[in-house]
């Protein structure tokens, strides 16, 4: 297991680079990467990049739900992305994006519903795959890590609210918006 790094460590707004040999190094570094993911809670993780671990590599992991298996993508590139766009989270109650990475804010991000995405697998072979709903929007959460995007850059470009997890006078957590 590897420790998230927080912003605003430099690796998370530095595009990575690809990955070039499929080693043992390689696969290391996956095997801490779904210990690190696995081990997340409040909130559990669905996604995570490599750079949130503290390595400059364009690989990133996701496992959008408790029972799925967790699937790697190494050298990933968006080839096409749909026109329509997400009102939020889609399939999820609450529609805000977080980050393990920048905890506690959480807000609103429109993303394509759907994108092709090609990418290499652990062993180095190239596919090339379709992705909708929530899977499609953790990819893109994730393809801008590598890209040194953050999700709160997203929510300022398309002019939506940020907002951060703040105790009640009960003691309870409540989100209170982040006025920019």
């Amino acid at each position: 297991m590897k420790p998230i790094v927080l912003v605003p460590n430099p690796v998370l707004t530095s595009p990575a680079a690809p990955v070039t040999t499929f080693d043992r190094s390689l696969t290391t570094l996956l095997t801490h990467m779904h210990e690190t993911l696995i081990a997340t809670v409040d909130p559990k993780g669905v996604g995570l990049a490599a750079t949130q671990v503290g390595v400059g590599l364009r690989v990133f992991i996701t496992k959008p739900t408790a029972k799925a298996a967790i699937r790697d993508f190494i050298n990933p590139v968006i080839v096409r992305t749909s026109d329509k766009k997400t009102d939020g989270i889609p399939e999820r109650e609450n529609k805000l994006e977080g980050c393990l990475s920048i905890p506690k804010i959480w807000g609103n991000v429109h993303r394509a519903t759907s994108l092709t995405l090609r990418y290499q697998d652990p062993k180095g072979e190239t596919h090339e795959e379709m992705f909708t709903g929530f899977l499609a929007t953790i990819i893109q959460h994730e393809t801008d890590h590598i890209n040194g995007i953050l999700f709160t850059q997203r929510v300022l470009e398309q002019k939506e609210k940020l907002y951060q997890i703040l105790p009640d006078e009960d003691g309870k957590e409540v989100l209170d918006e982040i006025k920019i």
